[in-house]
């Protein structure tokens, strides 16, 4: 595990009740990659490495998918804008948390406005996870 994603653990688990599964294999996630012919960011990679899925800040936070332990990533889930995001989790409110194919990029779909906002879009699945409570409300 990276430095940087160990911060993030340590600080989010500071802040609240996770319950998250094992990680995958390296393996497991190319398997997936190739099975639906997509590339995952890697930083999200990274993080199905130390953690297939599970909860944050529960009971009211944000659930994450995996490719190995259930609930599976669904990549052609229809609960996003269009063909060119994943849904890789979703906040306790329902809105889905979507990462970008082929890029690093991961956002939240306002299911309400039916838009993606500039300001809950994140390079990276990192700076999403590090901005995580301030979007939950619990800073």
């Amino acid at each position: 595990m990276s430095e940087e994603l160990k911060s993030i653990v340590e600080d989010l688990g500071s802040r609240g009740r996770m319950t998250l599964v094992d990680g995958a294999t390296e393996e497991q996630i190319a398997q997936f990659e190739n099975e639906h012919d997509i590339l995952l960011p890697q930083k999200f990679k990274e993080w199905l490495v130390f953690s297939d899925g599970g909860y944050c800040f529960q009971p009211a936070g944000l659930q994450i998918y995996g490719v190995a332990h259930k609930p599976i990533l669904n990549v052609d889930d229809n609960d996003r804008p269009n063909d060119n995001y994943i849904v890789i989790g979703t906040l306790c409110y329902g809105d889905p948390i979507l990462c970008e194919k082929s890029s690093e990029k991961v956002c939240i779909y306002n299911h309400e406005s039916g838009i993606i906002e500039e300001d809950e879009t994140y390079l990276d699945f990192f700076e999403f996870l590090k901005d995580l409570p301030s979007i939950l409300g619990i800073d």
